[in-house]
């Protein structure tokens, strides 16, 4: 079983997500911490539920979901880790910020290592499965926990709604075949972390995301034949 605690950082409202188990080892995702006030209330959580570090995972490289690196790799000694297809992102992370008003001092650390579709993320007495949807960015990565019945979706996949797909390397096709080829075919109990906003889940999204109709139009199509 893992356990979860979510943080919210920066001015984009990024969900930061610490996953753990019994071992107390903790996987980092998505630091989006800005300043040294979020920094320290990071650490401070840290520190209370006793965690120890070992990986930080990124589900994508855009500049509000990697701001917390630096500060990550000082303190813990990690660098991140994600998918090189958005490594062209992470590299220009200062001046894609800057593109939405954000005056970064410096571009956080590139990656250290690389995950792709089917890999393995191993901490403590657990392991999470990773899931590859491009469209929102494309090396966008879901980190996926069978047992607990458990996926961190990124940007990908909201609470009624998907990722973007107009910035920089997304394709709104790929995201949408994506989701369900891949989202969409897991369990319907499985429980939903995003990385803006509120938990969902798999059965909630097929249900009432207007963005996932394409049996419904389907079915219309046939219905008028």
């Amino acid at each position: 079983m893992i356990f979860i605690k979510k943080l919210v950082f920066n001015p984009v409202q990024v969900n930061t997500y610490m996953v753990y188990d019994d071992t107390k080892e903790c996987v980092i995702i998505d630091p989006g911490m800005s300043n040294i006030s979020e920094n320290q209330k990071f650490a401070a959580m840290v520190e209370k539920l006793k965690l120890k570090p070992v990986k930080v995972l990124l589900t994508h490289a855009h500049f509000d979901h990697v701001l917390g690196c630096t500060f990550v790799s000082d303190r813990y000694e990690l660098l991140p880790e994600g998918c090189s297809d958005d490594e062209f992102i992470l590299k220009n992370t200062k001046e894609y910020a800057a593109q939405f008003g954000f005056a970064l001092n410096e571009a956080p650390p590139l990656l250290d290592n690389y995950f792709a579709q089917g890999d393995k993320v191993c901490f403590g007495n657990s392991t999470l499965e990773v899931i590859h949807v491009p469209g929102h960015s494309p090396g966008s990565l879901l980190y996926y926990h069978p047992e607990s019945g458990i996926l961190l979706s990124g940007d990908v996949l909201f609470a009624g709604s998907i990722g973007r797909s107009d910035l920089v390397g997304g394709n709104h096709k790929q995201l949408i075949d994506g989701i369900y080829d891949k989202l969409l075919t897991l369990p319907d109990t499985v429980k939903v972390y995003p990385g803006h906003g509120a938990e969902t889940t798999i059965l909630n999204e097929k249900s009432y995301n207007p963005f996932l109709r394409r049996e419904v139009k389907k079915v219309i199509v046939q219905d008028e034949k």
